[in-house]
């Protein structure tokens, strides 16, 4: 464990779980994996899948304080950004910008999902750390196969740059597949010499785009949502006709030195916990300094049901623990 910042509390419900964590992860189980299974990769079950998550998103409640701006920046003043940079600015009332920002990647299997439906998540660091948050509205798979996603990220990366905002203070977080972009938009920064950020966030981040990892845990995990398979048709899917051996792709075989501090939250029985754990060791290995937090039975991005779980309420005051003090900016918000 790192010396960089003191060293963490143990979570409140870090022991048995709520009864709402309970009650959620078994409606999940019954009433989402057995579709979630069906996914075949054709095109029009993702658009389906677009559709329904885009709808259900709405039932969780963004934190209606926040201000949503949505974007197209040409971004001019940096001639290596190709295509205008799309997504949106989110602000607290209090967004301090001299403080810094936070690039946001949203999860969803680099084909589905997008910044609206993971605003309940985006809002949450608003409020919590002050800060202002940008979510890219990247290109999706199939559609749009590697590199497509990794660049959009990268170019808005180059807008935050381009606004003034230094790199030491900038967090880049995301979740899922946001994980695996944030992860390697960061290496991407240490071996090409472009300003490092001061921090990285990681919810439930996937790493491993193979699959192999999660087939091979997979029947000791007790994953509610998740199927290997599936998140293994996925990475074919985004990887397309690329090398796997790619830098940007391949997180674990790849890894960078010079790293900046990590934070990495993984759900207890998600099939995924063995890639953060892999991801965990390459860092140790590195000597990049790190955090890992497995959250006892918890599910895939538990912290998107922060309005609801406890333990996803207490998660997510970490990632903002986490923030202010890499960034030293102070204890976080309360949120109500």
């Amino acid at each position: 464990m790192v010396d960089y910042v003191e060293e963490v509390n143990i979570p409140p419900f870090a022991g048995t779980p709520s009864s709402q964590s309970r009650v959620l992860t078994t409606a999940v189980r019954l009433g989402v994996r057995p579709f979630t299974g069906r996914i075949k990769g054709r095109s029009a079950t993702i658009r389906l899948w677009r559709s329904l998550l885009g709808a259900g998103s709405r039932c969780l409640r963004a934190d209606p304080r926040v201000s949503v701006e949505p974007i197209i920046d040409p971004c001019v003043e940096d001639p290596n950004v190709e295509r205008p940079v799309r997504g949106e600015w989110l602000r607290s009332p209090g967004c301090s910008p001299e403080r810094g920002a936070i690039l946001y990647l949203h999860g969803g299997g680099y084909a589905i999902c997008s910044p609206r439906t993971h605003r309940v998540m985006t809002t949450r660091l608003a409020m919590d750390t002050d800060l202002p948050v940008l979510a890219p509205d990247y290109r999706l798979a199939p559609e749009h196969p590697f590199p497509a996603a990794f660049e959009d990220v990268l170019d808005a990366y180059r807008l935050l740059l381009a606004r003034g905002f230094s790199s030491d203070r900038i967090i880049i977080a995301g979740d899922s597949s946001g994980g695996h972009l944030a992860t390697a938009l960061t290496a991407e920064a240490c071996r090409t010499g472009l300003p490092v950020p001061a921090g990285v966030v990681l919810f439930s981040p996937w790493v491993d785009l193979t699959g192999e990892l999660a087939m091979a845990s997979v029947s000791s995990s007790r994953d509610p949502y998740i199927v290997p398979a599936v998140a293994t048709r996925f990475g074919r899917l985004y990887v397309g006709k690329g090398d796997w051996a790619d830098p940007r792709l391949s997180l674990l075989t790849c890894p960078s030195e010079e790293l900046p501090p990590f934070l990495i939250q993984v759900g207890g029985i998600e099939v995924l916990r063995a890639e953060a754990e892999a991801l965990a060791e390459v860092l140790d290995e590195a000597g990049s300094p790190y955090d890992l937090q497995v959250w006892p039975e918890q599910m895939h991005v538990f912290q998107i049901f922060n309005r609801l779980l406890p333990e996803a309420d207490a998660a997510m005051r970490e990632a903002s623990r986490f923030i202010r003090r890499v960034l030293g900016t102070g204890s976080i918000t309360e949120a109500a």
